[in-house]
């Protein structure tokens, strides 16, 4: 692992921390050729405002106990950890100082795919949710958007091998998005760690 300094984001109400370079291009570059080859993808539909469609993206989900994943009407069953995957979850977890129960993770095929405006709230998450996000593949945009101030915006550009970490009251007061983008990228896994009580 090549850790090397980390930032925190300027933002009220919220606790977030930036790793750049999390883990080396080497390494990054071995790890998203081989979860991009040997992770169960799937590609679920997701019904907003009574108008069902696929999702902008394909997921998978793991789990080091049988809890599900449910969110937007989805339920994701779990996937054990295994291989790179547990790796990165050791890595991760010896890091933020937290040992997390479970791995969402998504794949960006292009700049197309996309993930809309929303907080990682969920009741099963627990009151402050701690998501550890890794980064592998082509850039892309993260957004921030306070929940009450709308003025309050904040982004970043999520580089391969990084890892971002929001904490405390994070989820209840900002919302985050993946916008799409018409330039021409790559494909992009986000490996998203969590506590799924």
């Amino acid at each position: 692992m090549c850790l090397k300094e980390s930032h925190e984001l300027n933002m009220p109400d919220a606790q977030v921390v930036y790793y750049p370079q999390f883990f080396n291009k080497d390494r990054a570059d071995s790890l998203l050729a081989n979860l991009l080859n040997t992770t169960p993808w799937q590609q679920d539909t997701i019904t907003v405002f009574g108008k069902t469609y696929l999702q902008p993206r394909l997921t998978a989900f793991f789990a080091n106990n049988n809890k599900v994943y449910k969110y937007s009407n989805i339920t994701m069953q779990p996937h054990n950890f295994q291989g790179d995957l547990l790796e990165i979850k050791k890595e991760v977890e010896n890091v933020v100082g937290t040992e997390f129960t479970s791995c969402l993770a998504n794949l960006y095929r292009d700049g197309q795919d996309s993930n809309g405006w929303h907080a990682d709230d969920e009741k099963s998450l627990g009151k402050n949710p701690i998501i550890a996000s890794i980064s592998l593949g082509s850039e892309r945009i993260f957004q921030f958007k306070h929940k009450t101030h709308k003025n309050l915006r904040e982004k970043l550009v999520l580089e391969h091998g990084s890892l971002l970490v929001m904490r405390g009251k994070t989820q209840h007061n900002w919302l985050h998005q993946i916008p799409k983008t018409r330039k021409p990228v790559a494909k992009r896994i986000n490996l998203t760690f969590r506590i799924i009580q």
